[in-house]
This record gives C-alpha cells, sequence and structure tokens, in this order.
C-alpha cells in the first residue's frame, strides 16, 4: 500500500506545509519533499489505529518506535516530489544534517509545480 503518514515522536514548534526529504549518509543529499495535509497528534495508540493502512511500517516497528512515549505524532502527506536532481543542504541555507528538526522558509519546490 501507498505511505501516507510520516511518523514522528516530537511535533515541530512551527506550523509547517511540507517536509524536506534528505539522505543520511552515505548519500547525503535531499531527495525530494512531502507537502503535508495535517498533522495528527494523539496517544500512540489512537494515532496507531488512524494511520496503520498507511503508514508504511508493521506494528512491531511502530511500537519499538514509539516504545518509551504515550504520544505520536503523524504528518499526513498530500503529495510527494522526487527531484530530478538531489540537492544539497547548501542549497536550503543549511550548513550541516539536523539531528531533529531545521526549519526552511521559501526554498524547494515552488507552489506551481506541486499540481
Amino acid at each position: 500500500s501507498e505511505k501516507k503518514y510520516e511518523y514522528r515522536k516530537r511535533m515541530c514548534k512551527e506550523k509547517i506545509d511540507r517536509i524536506i526529504v534528505y539522505s543520511s549518509f552515505p548519500i547525503q543529499k535531499v531527495a525530494g519533499e512531502l507537502k503535508i495535509k495535517q498533522v495528527l497528534y494523539n496517544k500512540k495508540s489512537i494515532i496507531w489505529d488512524k494511520t496503520n493502512r498507511y503508514g508504511g511500517i508493521t506494528k512491531t516497528k511502530y511500537d519499538k518506535y514509539y516504545e518509551n512515549c504515550d504520544y505520536a505524532v503523524a504528518y499526513e502527506i498530500e503529495k510527494a516530489i522526487l527531484y530530478d536532481k538531489q540537492k544539497d543542504l547548501k542549497d536550503f541555507n543549511v550548513r550541516t544534517a539536523p539531528q531533529s528538526y531545521v526549519y526552511i522558509t521559501n526554498k524547494g519546490v515552488e507552489p506551481n509545480e506541486w499540481k
């Protein structure tokens, strides 16, 4: 089945509409981005019940990921864009790979490319 949710342990502090997809070592490039439809936040069992069909992982992996958490975040993916040519982090004014989140403004795919 198609993946429609991106799971995270913590919600971004700022409202976001896109997630930049970064491939870590050995590739170390930005592969594309996800347009976010909505953010779900609730007890991890409720998030699993609402999203598991399109979450892209097994219940075992989900439970392990959220092992010490009571709550879960699921970013609902409206659309995924895979770049024709992968980009460097510096193209987004990011100097080093973030450990968690980094906020980027007005970079990535132009709005008309989402159509």
